[in-house]
């Protein structure tokens, strides 16, 4: 059973490749020139979202250079080690949301530090692994196609990093 899901998983992504253009080109849909119309559309969409990225890397620049992250840090230290969640951690779940790179490369640190078995190197693989950039997808995606009111989506994303952190 496993060689047949490592050969359908191998072939999978080739076959798809192969198949959408094979299936439109049978439809009679002109496929080189629809994918030259999408291309020149996903290259406008990324001239689009270019101002709220540089906009979101100077907050991030800011919130981090300005000392706002230790202190916030600081304030939530009594409570953190009161639950039992490593102080340490918390810059990271301040960042994950906001930044892959930026979350990704303090997870680096915290690993190389305390040690992947260590608890904090666990919890942060953990944070790193089973959340999502919430700030960013809806900077950048929602920007991208005009939407305006994302508070609810900004509430239920910032939600799950929380549940995350509880449980």
């Amino acid at each position: 059973m496993y060689a047949f899901v490592s050969a359908l998983s191998a072939w999978a992504i080739p076959a798809i490749i192969v198949f959408i253009p094979l299936y439109a080109y049978f439809r009679r849909v002109p496929v080189y020139e629809t994918f030259v119309e999408g291309a020149k559309d996903g290259f406008q969409t990324s001239i689009n979202i270019i101002p709220t990225l540089v906009g979101m890397m100077v907050a991030i620049s800011v919130f981090r250079a300005s000392g706002a992250m230790d202190w916030m840090v600081s304030m939530l230290r009594p409570l953190l080690d009161w639950v039992g969640i490593p102080g340490e951690v918390m810059p990271l779940a301040f960042l994950r949301p906001i930044t892959g790179a930026g979350s990704l490369a303090f997870t680096t640190d915290l690993i190389k530090m305390y040690g992947p078995d260590s608890m904090i190197g666990r919890i942060a693989s953990t944070i790193q692994g089973s959340t999502d950039t919430t700030i960013y997808v809806l900077t950048v995606y929602f920007g991208a196609i005009g939407i305006k009111k994302g508070r609810y989506a900004l509430k239920v994303g910032l939600s799950s990093v929380s549940l995350y952190l509880v449980s």
